[in-house]
């Protein structure tokens, strides 16, 4: 099986505002998570979870779906 090299993107930045923009690490005051932003900043949320570091939040997006919950509702 080949591993895909394609950068993910937003379920919700696609679904809501019809705009493929890749998920990354992003923080809030709560913590860290998964998300997507353009130039203007933040566009969505995708992750339920917070993590605690960067680097938490890094690795499950690195882990990829299974290790994080996609958020169905902006």
């Amino acid at each position: 099986m080949a591993v895909s090299t394609m950068t993910p993107t937003g379920k919700l930045a696609y679904e809501f505002g019809n705009r493929r923009l890749p998920l990354q690490v992003l923080q809030s005051g709560r913590g860290f998570y998964l998300g997507t932003a353009d130039d203007g900043g933040p566009v969505s949320r995708e992750s339920a979870e917070y993590w605690p570091t960067y680097d938490e939040a890094e690795g499950a997006l690195d882990k990829g779906p299974d290790a994080w919950t996609q958020r169905d509702e902006p």
